[in-house]
């Protein structure tokens, strides 16, 4: 079926490589069957294709939802995104054994304030996406650090002793 969208034998490897490359015929034909006109099974195939080489790259099989939210986040524009997002879901429907199932994790607390620095990070200051992942793992691991050590209190509450006492006690590890 994926002859019907490429021609060119190496373009038709690279789409039969990878982690979803054995499900990239089912997927296709899928795609014809729910009436996608040509051109947009092109572009789902193809975005299709780019997740299967991040996950190959990365080499977490099954994908689990960490995977592909930082592919979501590596994909420059909103409309790439959303075209992911849509293959993606594609792809669970037709081959979820190649996708880990998550139980229903409790809503991190921290969740909106990291979504909203991401935000701030992509679209204020214009960084490269793999420049916010480095900068989105820091807040991860301060928030953490904060909820370990200081329980029970706010963020707002933190102040500047205790990030000078967290400073100090990581320069005393060996």
């Amino acid at each position: 079926m994926l002859e019907r969208y490429f021609k060119y034998p190496q373009v038709l490897r690279r789409l039969r490589s990878g982690v979803l490359g054995e499900e990239m015929e089912r997927i296709a034909a899928h795609l014809f069957e729910a009436g996608y006109k040509h051109a947009s099974a092109k572009i789902y195939i193809s975005q299709l294709s780019r997740f299967s080489k991040y996950v190959t790259r990365n080499g977490r099989t099954p994908v689990d939802q960490d995977t592909i939210d930082r592919f979501m986040c590596s994909l420059p524009t909103v409309a790439s995104r959303v075209t992911a997002r849509t293959v993606i879901k594609h792809a669970r429907r037709i081959a979820p054994h190649r996708f880990a199932i998550q139980p229903h994790a409790a809503p991190n607390p921290d969740g909106p304030l990291l979504s909203a620095y991401l935000e701030h990070l992509r679209h204020v200051r214009g960084l490269e996406p793999r420049t916010c992942e480095g900068l989105l793992l820091v807040a991860r691991r301060i928030l953490a650090w904060y909820h370990h050590d200081v329980p029970n209190r706010p963020l707002a509450a933190m102040t500047g002793e205790d990030v000078l006492a967290r400073i100090a006690r990581s320069l005393e590890l060996p």
